[in-house]
C-alpha cells in the first residue's frame, strides 16, 4: 500500500533510528506489562471467600489509588504532573471516565476467578485485544498503510486469539462448581469489554502528548468513586464497614495486589503510548501465560482435572500467546506512524493543545528544558504510602492456603527482574516521558 496522500504539514518527523527505539522499547514494556498484570491477580487467592467480591475490589482499588500518586510522586514528581493539566486539562475528563470503567471491569475480575479460576479467567477477559485492535483502527488510524502482511498478523493473530479463548471457556465447564461457570465466563467477558474500550482514552492522552504518569493520577479518581459508589450500594454503609474490619488480615494482600496491578499498568501505558492499542494490548495480554503459571504453580489449580482439561487449557493458553505474538511482531512502519501523527494532530487542533507539545510526546521527549525538584507533597505521599503498608504489613496473616511457596519467590524474582531492566530502558530512552 502506498504512502498516506495527505500529510500533516509542519510537524515533526520522527526519525528512522528514534521510531525503532521506541517501537523495541514499547514491546519490552508490554512483555513486563504482562508479568506484573498477571501477578497483580494471584493475592486474591489468598482470601477467605466468605468476603464479597466488591469488597475485595474495594480494597484493591484503595492500593491502587496509593501507587498511581506515589510512583508519579517518586520518579518525576507532581510538579510535572501539574504542568501536563496545564497542557491538556481535557484530558482530566477522559482519564476518570476509564477510571470508572477499570473498576467495574476489575469487580467482574474478582467474580471470574472465584468462579473459573485464575488460569481460565486471564485467557477469557483477554478479549480486550480485539476491541483494542478495532478501536486503534477505527479512531487512532493505527494500521492504516501498514500493508497486508501486518494486516494478515493482526488479523490471524485475532483469530487465534479466539480460538484459544474458546478452547479455555470449554475447559472452565469442567474446573467451575456446578452452575458457576457460566457467570464466571460472562463476567470475564465483561470485563475485556469494558477494558478494551477504557483503551480509548488511553489513546487519546498518548497521542495529545501527555505522560502515563500524569494520566494515572486522575484515573484512580475515577477508580475511588465508582468502587465506593459501587460498594455502598451494594453492601450498605455499615455491613461493608464490617466486612473491612473482620478482612484486617488480608488488607496488605489485597491492596498489595492493587499496588503490583499500577506497576504493570503503568507498563501496560507505556506500551500503547509508543505501539499503539491495536499493538501494545496483545502484548500485555501476556499476562494470560503469567496468570495459568501462579493458577497452577502455586495455587495448585486443575491438579483434579484429566487429560482433556489440561490438554484444553494447555492449547488453548498457547493458541493464545501466539496469536498475541503475531501481532506484536507486525511492528509499525514509518508510513503507518506518519498516519499516527496525523491523528495527533487532529487531536491537537480539535482541542487546542500546542503542538509542540504533542510532537513531544510521540517522541518520548520532554516538552521543555524545565527540571522539577521533589516538593513536600511529594514526599509526604511518598512516606504516607510507605507507612500505610508498613502498619498493615504488621497485622497481616497468610491464610491457610495450599501454596508452592518456592513457585511463588521464582515468580515474584522474575518479576522483579523485568521490573529493573524494563525501568532502566525507560529511563534510558524517554526519562519516563
Amino acid at each position: 500500500m502506498s504512502a498516506p496522500a495527505n500529510q500533516v504539514t509542519g510537524r515533526t518527523k520522527v526519525s528512522t533510528d528514534r521510531l525503532r527505539r521506541l517501537q523495541a522499547l514499547g514491546i519490552f514494556c508490554g512483555f513486563a506489562a504482562g508479568a506484573w498484570l498477571g501477578g497483580a491477580e494471584a493475592p486474591i487467592k489468598l482470601v477467605n471467600p466468605a468476603i464479597s467480591p466488591i469488597t475485595v475490589s474495594l480494597i484493591m482499588v484503595l492500593g491502587v489509588f496509593l501507587a498511581r500518586w506515589s510512583v508519579p510522586a517518586l520518579i518525576h514528581g507532581t510538579q510535572h504532573v501539574r504542568n501536563d493539566v496545564s497542557q491538556a486539562p481535557h484530558l482530566i475528563v477522559w482519564a476518570v471516565l476509564a477510571g470508572c470503567m477499570w473498576a467495574v471491569a476489575n469487580t467482574l475480575t474478582i467474580y471470574a476467578i472465584r468462579d473459573v479460576g485464575l488460569s481460565i479467567a486471564f485467557p477469557l477477559w483477554n478479549s480486550n485485544s480485539l476491541l483494542g485492535i478495532f478501536w486503534g483502527f477505527l479512531l487512532f488510524n493505527e494500521l492504516h498503510y501498514a500493508g497486508w502482511k501486518r494486516w494478515l498478523g493482526v488479523i490471524g493473530g485475532a483469530i487465534c486469539m479466539f480460538g484459544g479463548a474458546t478452547l479455555l471457556a470449554i475447559a472452565s465447564a469442567h474446573e467451575a462448581a456446578p452452575g458457576k461457570a457460566t457467570l464466571g465466563i460472562l463476567a470475564a467477558l465483561g470485563a475485556g469489554i469494558l477494558w478494551g474500550t477504557m483503551y480509548i482514552p488511553y489513546r487519546k492522552a498518548y497521542l495529545t502528548g501527555m505522560n502515563p504518569l500524569s494520566f494515572i493520577t486522575f484515573f484512580t479518581v475515577g477508580e475511588v468513586l465508582t468502587m465506593t459508589l459501587l460498594a455502598i450500594g451494594y453492601r450498605g454503609a455499615t455491613p461493608l464497614w464490617h466486612e473491612l474490619e473482620s478482612a484486617r488480615a488480608v488488607l496488605f494482600w489485597l491492596m498489595l495486589g492493587g499496588f503490583v496491578w499500577v506497576i504493570g499498568d503503568l507498563f501496560q501505558q507505556y506500551a500503547t503510548k509508543y505501539v499503539g492499542i491495536s499493538r501494545g494490548i496483545p502484548l500485555s495480554n501476556t499476562n494470560q501465560l503469567w496468570g495459568l503459571l501462579w493458577g497452577i504453580l502455586v495455587f495448585h489449580e486443575l491438579r483434579n482435572g484429566g487429560r482433556i482439561v489440561h490438554t484444553q487449557v494447555a492449547s488453548g493458553s498457547v493458541l493464545m500467546a501466539l496469536g498475541a505474538l503475531a501481532i506484536s511482531l507486525s511492528s509499525a512502519t514509518e508510513n503507518e506512524h506518519s498516519s499516527w501523527q496525523d491523528a495527533a494532530h487532529r487531536e491537537g487542533e480539535r482541542y487546542g493543545v500546542e503542538q509542540d507539545y504533542v510532537s513531544a510526546g510521540m517522541e518520548g521527549r520532554a516538552h521543555t528544558d524545565t527540571k522539577h525538584r521533589k516538593t513536600a507533597l511529594d514526599w509526604l505521599l511518598i512516606a504516607g504510602t510507605t507507612t500505610v503498608f508498613v502498619i498493615l504489613g504488621s497485622f497481616a496473616k497468610l491464610p491457610t492456603v495450599d501454596v508452592s511457596s518456592g513457585w511463588a519467590i521464582v515468580l515474584a524474582l522474575t518479576m522483579l527482574t523485568l521490573l529493573l531492566a524494563c525501568g532502566a530502558s525507560l529511563w534510558r530512552t524517554t526519562k519516563f516521558r
